[in-house]
């Protein structure tokens, strides 16, 4: 029996130094403090304030007429204009020893004047070397011979949901504000710029801090502080831009002073799961490409719409907001291995790469709507057939064909999917030429074992779009 228990007790104590080597392995992890990391970083973080010279037109009255009023415009030439400058606040931190400073494009946008306050009293003028308003990034060079003390950029590819960072900024004018936090999550998108893949962290984040770093605990730059959700302050939701994303855009803007971004020339959009079973893809992947611009470099390799891209350049495309960002750091003029989805298998197509900034846009061309309409029962939807005054007003391939959606009821299969104007150009990969056509192929749907319909249109933005449709 003391055998016994001799052995529960040895039992029970080894159980206990795990258990204390193991807290003790985890408390390693998590810092007692950031002073010295603070202190060592501190140097290289900077307040940026800019000036703005901003024309109002004065009121020489003590009131205010209505909008639209007669007395509105008769008075306005009694007002004489009248400039005043306004200020903003940002931050940025330096990368060079020579004074090379990084911060956001929006930070800088249209300043006359732009002085940076270094490690708290040093002020120096400082000058645009280059910005990019798609990526929200711009380069400073400030006005001195001093060496300054740089900080390097971090691999943010490494960075995982849980890390802790430390963000140092200006905000509202609060110089050398130091806030902690984890990252929350990767990959966000906000709709603020074209190519977005945000690091949300909970580290705190107010007006001022855009542009500052959010550095990891090497004390390497891995974000650029950009936005915070709300206009109220921090609420521990703030977004910055991935390191190694910015670096790119860095270098170009330090070397040639302008981007110089890869192109292929397509719209594209996610491919559901709906689009996925019609193209027997297994999951839904890639990016679908909606429509292709002409002579772009997609279609001079013989890229076609519905084709579906799964991998750029060796990189697998997950999610469609994945592919932008990859081509536009892909450099200009390379040759580039492309895989496609078509007709239910793999193709390898070569593209040579255009320049993003040198390339025309897609048009969007003013709506139009018609009388004369016919319901299609089985999707609930009233269309009528395109005709000339709509491709002329739409600013359409003359030879468009298909049937402009006049009506959807708010029980349609259709509802939320696609908007009113919107024209079906195809379904099932079968041209719509009439209302017979599209009845047709419906019918052939419903006897189906998928009952998944897949139209091509154009969106009432004259956007070619592909869209997977769940039949009852």
């Amino acid at each position: 029996m003391r055998r016994f228990n001799k052995k529960i007790r040895v039992f029970l104590i080894s159980i206990l130094f795990l258990c204390n080597n193991s807290l003790s392995s985890f408390s390693k992890e998590i810092p007692g403090s950031f002073a010295d990391l603070a202190e060592k970083l501190m140097p290289s973080v900077v307040n940026i304030s800019t000036t703005t010279t901003v024309t109002t037109q004065s009121n020489p009255f003590p009131f205010q007429f209505p909008p639209g009023s007669p007395f509105e415009d008769m008075f306005k030439e009694f007002g004489a204009p009248q400039e005043r400058k306004s200020a903003a606040l940002g931050s940025g931190f330096i990368i060079d020893e020579k004074g090379i400073v990084i911060t956001n494009n929006h930070v800088i946008q249209d300043a006359e004047d732009i002085i940076v306050r270094v490690n708290g009293d040093k002020e120096f003028k400082a000058q645009v070397i280059g910005a990019d308003p798609l990526s929200d990034i711009a380069v400073l060079k400030l006005d001195s011979n001093e060496k300054f003390i740089p900080v390097k950029f971090g691999n943010s590819d490494k960075a995982r949901i849980g890390d802790w960072v430390i963000a140092i900024g200006n905000p509202f004018g609060f110089g050398g504000t130091v806030t902690s936090g984890i990252i929350s999550a990767r990959n966000r998108s906000l709709g603020l710029t074209r190519y977005e893949d945000y690091i949300q962290t909970d580290a705190s984040i107010n007006s001022g801090n855009s542009g500052g770093p959010l550095f990891d605990l090497n004390g390497d730059v891995i974000g650029i502080n950009t936005a915070i959700l709300g206009r109220s302050g921090s609420i521990g939701i703030g977004f910055a831009i991935p390191s190694n994303s910015a670096k790119i855009v860095i270098d170009q803007l330090v070397k040639f002073g302008e981007t110089k971004r890869g192109w292929l020339g397509v719209r594209i959009q996610d491919v559901t799961k709906e689009i996925a079973d019609v193209e027997n893809l297994g999951e839904p992947r890639g990016a679908l490409v909606a429509s292709v611009a002409e002579n772009s470099p997609s279609q001079k390799a013989g890229v076609k719409a519905g084709d579906i891209i799964l991998e750029f350049n060796g990189e697998k495309i997950k999610e469609m907001k994945e592919l932008p960002t990859i081509v536009a750091r892909t450099e200009v003029g390379k040759n580039v291995k492309v895989k496609i989805w078509r007709n239910k298998k793999e193709i390898i197509k070569t593209i040579t790469l255009g320049r993003l900034e040198t390339s025309e846009d897609f048009k969007v061309a003013e709506k139009k709507t018609s009388p004369k309409e016919t319901s299609i029962d089985e999707l609930k939807i009233n269309v009528r057939l395109i005709n000339k005054e709509d491709i002329k007003s739409r600013n359409l391939p003359n030879q468009t064909s298909g049937l402009v959606i006049t009506k959807i009821e708010n029980d349609s299969p259709l509802k939320g999917s696609i908007e009113l104007n919107s024209i079906i150009l195809e379904a099932q990969k079968k041209k719509i030429r009439s209302i017979e056509d599209l009845s047709k192929v419906v019918n052939n749907v419903l006897k189906s074992d998928q009952k998944t319909i897949l139209l091509v249109i154009y969106n009432s933005q004259n956007q070619r779009r592909y869209i997977g449709i769940k039949l009852n």
